[in-house]
């Protein structure tokens, strides 16, 4: 199996800035992609960010030039971070990770989730 374990979630001051970070494990053989999605109440789950291999990244329009998926050696080691900066109280969701995963080679890709985060960001 697949596990996916966000952290770095919490309450925040419009304007004020929260990292989250997720870590996959488990029987991997590659990942295609990793990306953040949000959920807020009463809403539909919508795209945030994603990143595939390779390192291009691809962002909502409404997070854009605030948000941003670092490219680090952790990439490497399927872990990604979502850096969110200038908050809004619109950001408020909860925040979950997904990865494509091909399990062994050849074979066939996969969606797995976290277990989400919740980001609240207060005026």
């Amino acid at each position: 199996q697949v596990q996916l374990v966000e952290s770095g979630g919490g309450l925040v001051q419009a304007g004020g800035s929260l990292r989250l970070s997720c870590a996959a494990s488990g029987s991997i053989f590659s990942i295609n992609g990793m990306g953040w999605y949000r959920q807020a109440p009463g809403a539909q789950r919508e795209l945030v960010a994603t990143i595939i291999s390779g390192g291009s990244t691809n962002y909502a329009d409404s997070v854009k030039g605030r948000f941003t998926i670092p490219i680090s050696r952790d990439n490497a080691k399927n872990t990604v971070y979502l850096q969110m900066n200038s908050l809004k109280p619109a950001d408020t969701a909860v925040y979950y990770c997904n990865a494509v995963v091909e399990r062994f080679r050849g074979g066939p890709k996969y969606d797995y989730w976290g277990q989400g985060t919740q980001v609240t960001v207060s005026s």
